[in-house]
């Protein structure tokens, strides 16, 4: 059952139920009635808020957004000035809290993101929510000295998705890396990235 707070809006609520079911039963327990249930609301409280699946799927990608980046905190990485080993630090924490703290947030990702390569209208909806942190992360890069910010993006979100996909759902799922390893990997990526 989602947890009610006092400052969480009927929305809020909903979109959290939504995340909720998708770590736990996949896209295909997300129903407005399993909404409604897991939320603790009276039946069709779901519909009013979102009125269509696409509606409920768009609802629960924002609410996805604004709760990894709670996770990720990029508020919380360093200062560029420090260097690629503070990149890797700050980088290496906010992983690592994404598989220990936000696990059941990772898999409700994954869905959504399947789920958006078969909705057009999810996929640019999905591609609008991620752009932020992508943003963000080029501009850490070119001032830890990124020659090529936009490629150098691909490459880092590429290895940290890799990394959470496989310890979160797949091969490597029974393993948890520590801090340290996490760190170790990143370093070795920038390092190779930025040729220093």
């Amino acid at each position: 059952m989602a947890v009610r707070t006092p400052s969480a809006s009927r929305a809020d609520l909903v979109a959290d139920a939504a995340l909720a079911l998708l770590a736990e039963r996949g896209m295909r327990g997300l129903t407005h009635r399993a909404v409604d249930e897991t939320a603790g609301l009276p039946p069709g409280s779901t519909s009013n808020v979102a009125r269509t699946r696409q509606a409920l799927l768009e609802l629960a990608v924002r609410r996805h957004a604004e709760r990894e980046a709670r996770v990720l905190a990029p508020a919380e990485l360093p200062d560029p000035s420090g260097g690629a080993d503070a990149l890797a630090d700050g980088l290496a924490l906010a992983l690592h809290r994404s598989l220990t703290r936000g696990r059941d947030l990772l898999i409700a990702r994954y869905e959504l993101a399947l789920e958006a390569t078969r909705r057009p209208e999810l996929r640019a909806f999905y591609d609008r929510a991620g752009a932020v942190f992508k943003e963000q992360l080029a501009a850490l890069l070119t001032a830890v000295g990124s020659t090529d910010p936009a490629r150098h993006v691909l490459s880092l979100v590429a290895w940290a998705d890799g990394l959470m996909f496989s310890c979160a759902a797949g091969s490597f799922s029974a393993e948890e890396p520590g801090l340290e390893e996490i760190r170790k990997g990143l370093r070795e990526l920038l390092t190779g990235m930025l040729g220093r």
